[in-house]
């Protein structure tokens, strides 16, 4: 038996549990910095969003920040695109997974507005949006 999506829209997104956000979380939970983290997970979209978050929070350096976030977007894109996306549809929040993907587009949204690149960062933010959440939830998230 198959199942219809009555929304008329593409079904939502989970990345694996068992992905690269997966071995980041184990590695930080046992203790390890994100910056250590980077060699074991480095396609993890939320090691590169923890060092973002830090770097605009911490360090004050909204270009690293930059940095950061924008490689952890791109590994997401691809966690996504790997697990069936296809360019639109929810990504949602409340799935542990997601929220590597979704800390590091809101951070490449602040990380953009800080260096003057107002439209990147509305366009990131309207990605929160058309992914099924707000700037607003994913901030709750650190």
């Amino acid at each position: 038996m198959s199942h219809e999506n009555l929304l008329d829209g593409p079904a939502p997104t989970h990345l694996p549990a068992d992905g690269p956000d997966g071995d980041a979380r184990a590695a930080l939970a046992a203790g390890s910095s994100p910056r250590d983290v980077v060699p074991v997970a480095p396609a993890s979209s939320l090691v590169w969003a923890l060092l973002a978050e830090r770097a605009l929070a911490d360090e004050g350096d909204p270009v690293a920040a930059y940095a950061y976030a924008r490689t952890g977007y791109h590994r997401g894109l691809d966690a996504l695109r790997r697990s069936g996306w296809r360019g639109r549809g929810p990504v949602p929040v409340d799935h542990a997974p997601n929220q590597g993907f979704l800390r590091a587009l809101l951070a490449l949204a602040e990380a953009a507005e800080a260096i003057g690149e107002t439209e990147e960062s509305q366009r990131c933010e309207q990605f929160l949006v058309d992914s099924g959440t707000s700037a607003e939830e994913v901030a709750g998230l650190r």
